[in-house]
């Protein structure tokens, strides 16, 4: 593929997964959802309307905001009084995001925040609710310097994204669960990555992003982590969220970047590995800066 083909499909990537901040997005028309006054996501208008009929649990859209009744003053409180809610859009079966039912996520305002709720994952983008996860850039290095990444092939079978290529391993950030605990667990549990090895992954930066699809809205932030594999070892299918491993070269990495395989935030992360190792340089690369700014968009 000419370079220049390949930057306009990872700017086409970038586009796509920042969609929220484009001029014809959902964004104008949402109401901020906030928890005693701070924000917490973004509410698109028909989801809005249904929380309407829950007025025990949320208040009307005023001033540009959806909140949560200040009667519900606990953390515990407003979890309760949410899931109650969220299993009855459920059971109505109209929003095709809540079928699937999965983990509680943490709700704050920032990262470093104390949590004000959890909430089902499958319906943090019916809130806008970032999600944060873990992703491991796993790699190894020839004896003459040459390096080469692992990656996954994703189930047939996974909820989300069958079949695509994924990092060596990655997971969402469960409520009350630190990053290194869920580096360790997912290496372990998807790539029977031993924690002896796991735990020498080191946190190199975050990639952040907001798109909207029909589900709503999707702010997350992935925290990214580098770990150098012994050249001798190789990636084991585990709990069967993943079908098979590969070893490649870099320059079919990046190849494979700008083809529709890819996991679209995993390529983001890939793509950010790239420029991290100098694989991708400024004198070479004409779309260099927007790259980087598109890894890094985060909404206030």
């Amino acid at each position: 593929m000419a370079n220049s083909a390949w930057s306009e499909k990872i700017l086409q990537l970038l586009r796509r997964m920042n969609n929220f901040y484009l001029p014809g997005s959902c964004r104008p028309h949402c109401f901020r959802f906030e928890i005693n006054e701070a924000q917490v996501g973004w509410v698109p208008p028909q989801v809005a309307s249904l929380l309407a009929r829950y007025p025990e649990v949320f208040t009307p859209p005023h001033g540009g905001a959806v909140s949560l009744c200040p009667s519900l003053d606990t953390y515990g409180r407003r979890s309760e009084a949410v899931d109650a809610v969220l299993q009855t859009m459920r059971q109505e079966g109209n929003l095709t995001c809540l079928k699937g039912w999965r983990d509680e996520y943490s709700v704050m305002s920032k990262f470093s925040d104390p949590p004000m709720m959890w909430m089902e994952r499958a319906a943090t983008s019916l809130f806008g609710v970032k999600r944060y996860g873990v992703h491991i850039n796993g790699y190894t290095v020839s004896e003459g310097g040459e390096v080469s990444m692992w990656l996954a092939r994703r189930s047939p079978t996974k909820q989300t994204y069958p079949g695509l290529l994924d990092n060596v391993a990655a997971g969402g950030l469960a409520a009350g669960v630190g990053i290194k605990h869920t580096l360790v667990k997912e290496c372990q549990e998807e790539a029977c990555i031993p924690a002896v090895i796991a735990e020498k992954a080191h946190p190199v930066t975050t990639v952040s992003y907001t798109y909207e699809e029909e589900d709503g809205v999707f702010a997350e932030s992935q925290f990214a982590f580098d770990l150098e594999l012994p050249r001798e070892f190789k990636p084991r299918v585990g709990d069967g969220e993943v079908q098979d491993f590969y070893l490649l070269p870099i320059d079919k990495v990046k190849e494979l970047l700008a083809t529709d395989d890819f996991k679209p935030n995993c390529a983001m992360v890939v793509l950010d590995f790239l420029i991290r190792h100098s694989f991708i340089e400024p004198d070479t690369e004409p779309c260099y800066q927007e790259f980087v700014a598109g890894l890094h968009q985060t909404l206030e």
